[in-house]
């Protein structure tokens, strides 16, 4: 599609701001409250749903109907809504459900915005802690209790001295499994459970690696918008797109991305 007009881009970012305020209102009423109840969409595996998701996701709706009833969205809890401006707003209310109903700060709300070639604008917000991470149309940058900062991927340095993130020990399937172990057996430090708060720390340059499968579209593109703008890198194993979710390798630099994307794209059975 066509270049977006500067004013066009600053209503996209001012009203994806409104959204994520509206979002940290609802979530944070019910976060580490005794009155939340979560059900799971799956029967065999728990997957966890709270009204704080399904509330959150639909004040983000009305307020796209009031100010950008054009753009199309793709939203966890209700699905996807068509458009007219060739934009698709991607919207997960809370990913990290799970460290949500934990009581653990590594949640966020994802708001991201595409076209027809992958995301444009995203953002990740940590309600509880108050940062922001955005990027997009030239700008990447941490808005926090302690102010504002630029994000900034780090440099590159070997996979021996680099950290490794990713959400869950099992990712995907065994051989995406025995394909992760592989790489996380040549890295200095790999930690879990950091939801979509491990690729805001990729892009803010504290790690170095983000590894994971099974990604839905709504997990996937604020966080690529966001790293991207920062100056990383986010692929599937195979170097091709992860817009569309399944696999993800999102890294600070063509460097390390390289040596991770050789070891991730030789696994068995992928």
């Amino acid at each position: 599609m066509a270049g977006l007009t500067q004013a066009e881009q600053r209503d996209i970012r001012s009203c994806s701001f409104e959204m994520a305020d509206a979002a940290r209102c609802e979530t944070l009423q019910h976060f580490r409250s005794a009155d939340l109840v979560a059900d799971s969409k799956d029967a065999q595996d728990f997957d966890p749903v709270t009204m704080a998701d399904r509330n959150a996701e639909r004040i983000m709706h009305d307020v796209l109907a009031r100010r950008r009833p054009q753009d199309g969205i793709l939203g966890e809890e209700f699905g996807s809504e068509s458009g007219e401006s060739g934009l698709t707003w991607v919207l997960d209310p809370i990913d990290g459900t799970r460290g949500y109903i934990s009581g653990a700060p590594t949640w966020g709300t994802l708001i991201a915005l595409r076209d027809e070639n992958g995301p444009v604008f995203g953002l990740i917000d940590q309600p509880y802690i108050g940062e922001r991470f955005v990027g997009g149309f030239g700008e990447a940058r941490l808005l926090g209790p302690r102010g504002e900062r630029p994000l900034q991927t780090c440099a590159a340095r070997p996979l021996a001295g680099a950290t490794l993130f990713s959400t869950f020990p099992e990712v995907g399937s065994r051989a995406e499994e025995a394909a992760f172990t592989a790489l996380s057996r040549q890295v200095q430090l790999t930690r879990y459970g950091m939801d979509c708060y491990a690729y805001a720390m990729l892009a803010l340059g504290q790690i170095d690696l983000v590894v994971e499968a099974a990604l839905n579209p709504y997990d996937i593109q604020a966080p690529i918008a966001v790293v991207q703008a920062a100056g990383g890198i986010v692929t599937d194993w195979r170097g091709n797109s992860a817009h569309d979710g399944g696999r993800a390798l999102a890294a600070a630099n063509p460097e390390i991305h390289a040596a991770a994307l050789e070891i991730l794209s030789m696994g068995e059975g992928l």
